[in-house]
């Protein structure tokens, strides 16, 4: 194990493809947590790099070389003599015993295990996309709707992409777990239950309820779904999104566009910390905010008063200030004597909620 560990101590850390990113890590011991493909490891290597490198060690805990309760006897030792003030355990185990020490970093899918502070770590939401773009011009929104939130796909050639993700997925998901994801993507922005991704699920598998609901929940937790609540009403059933919208490319060969806008425009509120809820016949309410977010790639002016004039009691009881629709490249103030109406392109809207 001290063989292993020297030559982890020798890596030379390197971050050739690194662009800023929103999230950054303070220099107490915390807990990254964010799925596969995020920019984990690249962003605790670029953290790494700002330090002088023989007060590091980087480990990557999938590494099968690793014998956990070997490790446990060296690592501390190792550390004392080589005077390493900071460890970065990326995928960390909880089997790994911690000491003290001026700084971990700890990397994983799931909610923390330990008294750490948590730093979450999302997917490229659109401003940060820009920053991983050649340059910036009228074809960037589209790249965006190809590429999704996923860095590393920015490195991938585009025939190998959809095999890339299907990889990438598949090795860091249960098998359960990658059915559910693939049921949810066929039915992004729809009220389901576990109840009924059970129903769906268990004609193509034998599989009980708890192990199944065990897994969906697992996915929220890992935040490879999202679940929106039903305002005022968090017992109902939720509607349902994936954390990205290039796993429903990568999964599903039905396209449903307003469904994967609404995905996205959904993304973008959980990016920005922006608290909304779904109502019947509101895609998005923002109660922190008082408004109303509509999720309309298309949309129609008359259509539009139509919708309003049928949430007019929603409105005044809620003292709604403003209805947002967030269109593709559709830009206008409509004056409804309820409320008024703002037709925001997402690309404007994207950059502008802070």
């Amino acid at each position: 194990m001290t063989t292993l560990l020297e030559e982890y101590y020798r890596y030379d850390v390197t971050t050739p493809f690194f662009s800023q990113r929103k999230t950054s890590l303070p220099s107490e011991s915390l807990w990254l947590q964010g799925i596969t493909q995020s920019g984990k490891t690249t962003l605790i290597k670029h953290t790494l790099l700002a330090h002088k490198k023989s007060t590091y060690l980087y480990l990557d805990c999938r590494d099968l070389r690793l014998d956990i309760d070997e490790l446990n006897r060296k690592l501390e030792p190792f550390c004392h003599d080589n005077g390493i003030k900071r460890v970065a355990l990326d995928n960390y185990r909880p089997d790994i015993t911690l000491f003290d020490l001026e700084q971990w970093i700890l990397s994983g899918e799931m909610p923390n295990p330990t008294p750490f502070k948590t730093i979450p770590l999302n997917l490229l939401d659109y401003e940060e996309f820009l920053a991983f773009e050649s340059k910036y011009d009228s074809t960037a929104l589209n790249h965006f709707f190809q590429l999704g939130g996923f860095p590393a796909l920015h490195k991938i050639p585009t025939e190998n992409r959809i095999l890339y993700l299907q990889k990438a997925l598949s090795q860091s998901l249960s098998d359960i777990e990658r059915s559910l994801l693939i049921q949810v993507a066929k039915m992004v922005s729809q009220k389901v239950s576990a109840f009924t991704l059970y129903e769906r699920l268990r004609h193509e598998r034998k599989i009980s309820k708890d192990k199944l609901y065990l897994n969906f929940q697992s996915l929220l937790d890992k935040r490879y779904l999202y679940g929106c609540e039903k305002f005022n009403y968090p017992s109902a059933i939720k509607k349902l999104y994936v954390c990205d919208i290039t796993i429903k490319q990568a999964f599903v060969l039905q396209k449903h566009f307003g469904r994967i806008f609404e995905n996205l425009v959904f993304l973008e509120l959980v990016k920005h910390n922006i608290a909304c809820y779904y109502e019947e016949g509101i895609d998005f309410y923002l109660p922190d905010r008082h408004q109303i977010v509509l999720a309309s790639p298309f949309a129609n002016e008359h259509a539009l008063f139509k919708k309003v004039e049928a949430l007019e009691e929603f409105i005044v009881t809620y003292q709604v200030h403003q209805v947002i629709v967030v269109t593709m490249n559709l830009e206008n103030t409509l004056a409804h004597p309820i409320a008024t109406i703002e037709l925001i392109p997402f690309s404007q809207w994207a950059l502008g909620e802070e």
